[in-house]
């Protein structure tokens, strides 16, 4: 009994002693500025490890939302900037806001759709396939702002990554929705409950009538979403769109997934573990650079946390 609880809290273990270590040898981490600091970016990884856990659930893999964050924000700017023109027929369509964030959604959705439809389609394996969309929404944003950032959207669009409601940044607000309709499709429906059953067995569940082919590429479309989503988050705080936005997110959001407990192989994990294993790749990121650390090093020690959660994952299988 004590080994099953220690091996459900361990990432919350983790998280504290890691949260001591940083307030003891920094005085600006427990500060209230910092830590409202710490939510707000957390609340990126959040949104983008909210899909990603469905798909490693299912036991797939996903390298593309950092590029797909990128492409979707980057369609969300140019639209509420300057809209669609099209001189030759006189024609030109304005973006409000709203309009700007649904497209951005729309764009990030289809991506991810496309990703499930050639994995299963194809029988590919989801790295390969995933990757290849990465190159080819990095290629599209390159395309689609010419390097070059999209500025100054409006202050409108600017609250939702500065904003405050009722005390609390609106990045926070968002995230926390989003986890909390992942908690009810893996806890509350038969969807959530498919998921489990294809990342344990993807054959016995076939052989039970689940239909593995569109679980999977439903998964893979709310992973775009909420990579979609999460694009929405960096532009509005940055108020621009910057081509290079969302490199090495994906890295992020599986170290998340796996520091929280899911399983690479599929079939085990809780949303509520990879909303710690979020927190933990945030507080060290802001420990890491209040303490001065190079961002050098950064990657180095995020790349070892990485690794050292792959094998506690592999060593508890067995």
């Amino acid at each position: 009994m004590n080994k099953e609880i220690l091996k459900k809290t361990q990432s919350l273990i983790a998280l504290l002693i890691l949260c001591l270590m940083i307030s003891l040898l920094s005085d600006k981490f427990l500060t209230t500025n910092n830590l409202w600091n710490v939510l707000r970016q957390i609340s990126v990884n959040v949104c983008i490890s909210m899909g990603m856990t469905l798909v490693v659930l299912m036991a797939g893999i996903d390298l593309s939302v950092g590029s797909i964050l990128a492409f979707s924000s980057a369609i969300c700017a140019g639209l509420i900037s300057h809209g669609i023109a099209i001189p030759a027929f006189d024609i030109y369509i304005g973006f409000t806001v709203l309009g700007g964030i649904m497209a951005a959604i729309t764009v990030g959705t289809g991506l991810g759709l496309f990703n499930g439809w050639v994995i299963t389609k194809f029988d590919l394996p989801p790295f390969v396939a995933t990757l290849a969309m990465l190159t080819i929404a990095r290629g599209g944003v390159m395309l689609y702002t010419q390097g070059i950032p999209i500025s100054n959207l409006g202050s409108g669009f600017e609250f939702i990554g500065s904003g405050w409601i009722l005390g609390i940044p609106v990045p926070v607000w968002i995230s926390v929705i989003m986890v909390l309709a992942m908690v009810f499709i893996t806890k509350k429906t038969v969807f959530g409950r498919y998921i489990y059953a294809i990342g344990g067995n993807e054959k016995a569940s076939f052989l039970s009538g689940i239909s593995i082919h569109k679980v999977k590429i439903a998964v893979y479309g709310i992973a775009g979403m909420m990579a979609a989503v999460a694009g929405i988050l960096v532009t509005s705080r940055l108020n621009s769109a910057q081509p290079n936005a969302g490199l090495s997110y994906e890295l992020d959001a599986i170290a998340a997934v796996v520091i929280g407990g899911t399983s690479l192989s599929g079939g085990v994990g809780t949303v509520s573990g990879t909303v710690i294993g979020a927190v933990i790749i945030g507080v060290l990121n802001n420990g890491l650079v209040l303490l001065n650390v190079s961002p050098f090093w950064q990657q180095v020690v995020k790349g070892l946390v990485i690794l050292l959660a792959v094998i506690i994952d592999k060593r508890s299988k067995r």
